[in-house]
Parts: C-alpha cells; sequence; structure tokens
C-alpha cells in the first residue's frame, strides 16, 4: 500500500445475492469494507445489490470496475447452483473459469473422497486471476483485474480484506471528528452547518440527529484529509454555532 498520497483512490462494492435483496440476510459486509478501507485511505465510492442473476452481475461489474480504482464484490462464491459469481466475473473479462490445482489440493486435504462435484464449484477461478487467501475456513477468494472477490459470510470476508489491504494503492486517509449538540434540532443547525461547509469545499460535513429518552441534538461529524484544517475547522463550527445562539456544542469520541 502507498502511503499518504494526495491521490484520492475510490472503490466500489459489488453485494450480490438474493438473500440481501429480499430482506433474509442482513449486509454487515460492507461497514466493515468501508472501515478497513477508509484506514488505507481508499474512499467507497458506491455500492450497487444485486440478484444472483449472471447478466445483471456482469453489467454491474463491468460498469464499476471501469469507473474506479478497485471493486470489491461479496457472496456467490459457494457451492451451490446460484452462487454464480465465478461465472459472472469471468464472463465479465471474458475469459474461461479453471479449477485452481492450489485449491484442489487444499480440498483434497480436508475432503478427501467426500470431494463432490459440488464442493469442486468454489475452486474455480478465472484464468489469469490470482487467489485471496482465506484465514478463517473454506477455499480463498480470488483477484483478477481490478476486482476482488470474497466470500459472503461476514466472519469470512473479514478474514479475506487482510490479504486485500496490502495489494492496494492507498490514498491520504481521512480524518473524523464529532461535535455533539443537544437539545437543537436540523432546523436550527442548518444555517450555521452551511457557513462552515461553504468555507470549507474539500471537506465533509455531516449531521446525524439522536433521539433518546434523555433527549434530543444532532452530532455533527467533519471529516477531512488534512488533519490541521479538520482541528481547525472543528473549533471553528463550535464558535459558529455559538455565534448563531447555539450552546453547549462539545467534541466527543465518534
Amino acid at each position: 500500500m502507498a502511503s499518504d498520497s494526495e491521490e484520492q483512490v475510490r472503490a466500489a462494492v459489488l453485494i450480490i445475492g438474493d438473500e440481501i435483496l429480499s430482506g433474509r440476510t442482513q449486509d454487515t459486509n460492507l461497514r466493515d469494507i468501508a472501515r478497513y478501507l477508509g484506514v488505507l485511505g481508499v474512499d467507497v465510492a458506491e455500492v450497487r445489490v444485486v440478484p444472483d442473476v449472471l447478466e445483471e452481475i456482469v453489467e454491474a461489474l463491468n460498469a464499476l470496475r471501469r469507473r474506479y480504482d478497485y471493486v470489491l464484490t461479496t457472496g456467490g462464491i459457494g457451492p451451490t447452483h446460484d452462487d454464480i459469481t465465478a461465472d459472472a466475473v469471468a464472463a465479465a473479462f471474458g475469459v474461461e473459469l479453471f479449477e485452481h490445482p492450489e485449491i484442489i489440493a487444499m480440498m483434497e486435504a480436508r475432503f478427501g473422497d467426500q470431494l463432490n462435484a459440488a464442493r469442486r464449484r468454489m475452486a474455480r477461478v478465472p484464468v489469469g486471476g490470482d487467489l485471496v487467501k482465506n484465514p478463517v475456513q473454506g477455499p480463498p477468494g480470488f483477484t483478477i483485474g481490478n476486482v476482488f472477490v470474497l466470500a459472503g459470510v461476514p466472519q469470512i470476508m473479514r478474514g479475506m480484506l487482510e490479504d486485500v489491504g496490502p495489494r492496494l494503492r492507498g490514498g491520504r486517509p481521512v480524518v473524523s471528528r464529532t461535535v455533539r449538540v443537544e437539545g437543537s434540532g436540523e432546523g436550527a443547525l442548518a444555517a450555521p452547518l452551511e457557513i462552515v461547509a461553504k468555507a470549507h469545499p474539500n471537506m465533509s460535513l455531516g449531521s446525524y440527529p439522536f433521539f433518546t429518552p434523555e433527549g434530543y441534538g444532532s452530532n455533527l461529524v467533519l471529516r477531512g484529509r488534512d488533519p490541521a484544517e479538520v482541528e481547525a475547522v472543528v473549533g471553528e463550527l463550535i464558535a459558529t454555532l455559538e455565534a448563531s445562539g447555539i450552546a453547549g456544542a462539545r467534541e466527543v469520541e465518534a
């Protein structure tokens, strides 16, 4: 990973699976990927969720890999008939699939004569692809071009990320700070927030309301790549809020 590059490096996440779209499974992989890549200075700029339909996976993958530096996919690399991510990735790159001998050897050691056709499906990798280590259990993922194909099971996916990270060209990490305001709604906060946001166009300033039994308010999150600027804007934001008649704003741990 490159360090402290001023260049913005962007990634997309392609979540594959009918179970996500139906609501039967709650996705947590996006959160984990975004947090992991953020530390490396790679921004998740777009996310798509597609069903287990080969043509739709191919279309989304081709669009994303042409637009962004990296694409990470999750799901659809298991042993069942609807696990078609490997087929879709091969189709998107215009190559064939082959049974990777390293994966076959791993499976033979684990399953012996129980290595059936369904399990062998998980050994298929596009020609020209490399493996992504799986330190948890089961076969590895794979990468081809700027695409990394990871498992859908969260624990396994997180393990695979550890092998993905060192392969990425990182940018300058984003610094995040939070200012908490209690007893004021977003309507009262809008004007001072706009003043600060317009003065610092290179930074992101978001408002996230909260409602608790003790009261309500908003967490104002500042994000930027220059730690000194972020530090200065925290003070500027609190001063602008106070000048607008909003008292009690304070910085808190995110």
